[in-house]
């Protein structure tokens, strides 16, 4: 079992920067993929980027690459996600995720675990 979860969401206005955390526990919690999801109301859940423990190989949606950065801190446990420039229409609860698979998908439904979210608004 893992448990996940997210802080640093709030209200910040167009152009911004905001950082989230998630703090990981569980057993095992190194053999797994961690990501960052996003919803919006009425919207799917949508990939935003994903990262093993040892930092290699972070992966972004398009939309987000060059914006966002994905890092971790092993001996924390817990995973970030840095966001600048950001957009009104990236207003989402942002959730932290955990995968087994060592080569998850983009698909919310194949991830494991999910944290309980937070809130990113973005003001215009």
């Amino acid at each position: 079992q893992v448990q996940l979860v997210e802080s640093g969401g709030g209200l910040v206005q167009a152009g911004d920067s905001l950082r989230l955390s998630c703090a990981a526990s569980g057993r095992d919690i190194s053999n797994y993929v961690m990501g960052w999801f996003r919803q919006a109301p009425g919207k799917e859940r949508e990939f935003v980027a994903a990262i093993g423990w040892s930092g290699r190989n972070p992966n972004y949606a398009d939309s987000v690459k060059g914006r966002f950065t994905i890092s971790t801190d092993y001996a924390k446990s817990t995973v970030f996600l840095q966001m600048s420039s950001l957009k009104p229409e990236e207003t989402s609860v942002y959730y932290c995720a955990a995968d087994a698979s060592p080569y998850p998908n983009r698909q919310a439904r194949s991830w494991d675990y999910w944290g309980q979210g937070t809130q990113v608004t973005v003001s215009s």
